[in-house]
């Protein structure tokens, strides 16, 4: 800054004494505004928003397990809860609410729920009752070193080791499907003499949490074709995921399905399907969307319907952020009238006031579906 200066003098003295006043006073006010920010630089101290993580100490098998924390905000209260690998533990049991205290890094153990007890992973998640901050991890369900826990398997660190010498990850595909009433997977890689539970669900959830619709055991295990049928509440649904979880914790599989067949077809008691889509509302194409056009906070949500089919009935749901609304709770149905554009309010739930953000969902009895997320605070 200084040389900068010296340079401006020499030009001045070499002007009229006329110009030499207006380069002066040009002079001057550079400075003091170079001055100006250096000062601010100095006296500012410039600080990025933190986020708190957490790390696995311990696992004592199917009892606790211990976590570290890092920098986590002073004197906030956070819900801890467990739930299914892949999960993100939302919506998972609360097994503890812990108070930061002065924050940082502090250890804390949590017992594992007795649903969990024999998963081979877990998912565990910290939320601030404020709704401003939120953690989330996983853990194996064993110790450091080979274990044996009265009433629990014997485990190996990277992974339990149920049936010697198979390797590899089991997975399923899709066979054939029969609309509302049933589907057939091929079964592939899976281990000899596991009992796995079948599940069905919403699209998008893996089949977590979903309805048991049967029991199987993988015999001889490999390659083989099994058969399930389609819970009342998925009847309708476009597609359907399902998920297969051996009782031993040790492994599972997932898929979904397209809930039609190969060609236009009518099922008694079920809807027209044809392959790429419902066409339950002769002549609509595309997909529904909504978008968020006003929030009260803790109070309602607004939002604005684009493409939405006609004479469809919508339960609209509202769930943690992450979740897509899915598992939510039911907060209105909603018939969509003409269908295309319109404006609807709904009421945000109890559990959900104070979380930051919230998803919102909304599901067609004939399969349509459409979901989104707000701020929790007032908008626009």
């Amino acid at each position: 800054m200084y040389q900068i200066m010296i340079n401006l003098v020499s030009k001045v003295q070499q002007m009229t004494a006329k110009a030499r006043i207006r380069r002066i006073f040009f002079i001057l006010l550079v400075a003091l505004i170079m001055t100006g920010i250096v000062l601010g630089l100095v006296g500012t101290t410039i600080t990025a928003r933190t986020v708190p993580t957490f790390s696995i100490v311990s696992v004592v098998i199917n009892d606790t397990v211990t976590i570290r924390t890092y920098n986590y905000p002073a004197s906030h209260d956070f819900t801890v809860r467990m739930h299914y690998i892949g999960t993100k533990g939302i919506g998972g049991t609360v097994v503890g609410t812990t108070n930061s205290g002065s924050g940082g890094s502090f250890d804390v153990t949590y017992s594992i729920p007795d649903y969990l007890k024999g998963q081979a992973q877990i998912a565990i998640r910290m939320d601030s009752t404020s709704g401003s901050f939120f953690a989330y991890n996983w853990f194996y369900n064993d110790t450091t070193g080979p274990t044996v826990t009265p009433g629990g398997p014997t485990i190996t660190p990277g992974g339990p080791t149920h049936t010697p010498g198979f390797s590899g990850i089991p997975t399923f595909s899709i066979k054939s499907e029969i609309v509302d009433t049933s589907v057939t997977i091929h079964t592939s890689n899976f281990p000899a003499s596991q009992t796995f539970t079948v599940r069905m669900h919403y699209k998008g959830t893996k089949g977590i949490g979903g309805t048991v619709v049967a029991t199987t055991d993988s015999g001889s295990g490999g390659s083989q074709d099994f058969t399930y049928t389609i819970p009342d509440y998925l009847k309708g649904q476009y597609q359907i995921a399902i998920r297969m979880d051996s009782s031993s914790g040790a492994y599972f599989a997932y898929n979904w399905f397209y809930n039609d067949t190969t060609a236009p077809t009518v099922t008694p008691g079920g809807p027209t399907v044809t392959p790429g889509g419902p066409t339950h509302t002769p002549g609509y194409a595309g997909i529904p969307t909504f978008s968020i056009k006003a929030v009260s906070k803790d109070a309602t949500v607004t939002i604005h319907t684009s493409n939405f089919p006609a004479s469809q009935t919508f339960t609209v749901r509202m769930h943690y952020k992450g979740t897509k609304g899915i598992g939510g709770t039911v907060v209105a149905t909603t018939d969509s009238g003409s269908g295309g554009s319109q404006d609807f309010t709904y009421t945000i739930p109890d559990y959900l006031k104070s979380q930051a953000q919230i998803a919102i969902r909304m599901d067609s009895s004939e399969g349509f579906y459409a979901y989104n997320w707000f701020n929790n605070q007032n908008y626009p």
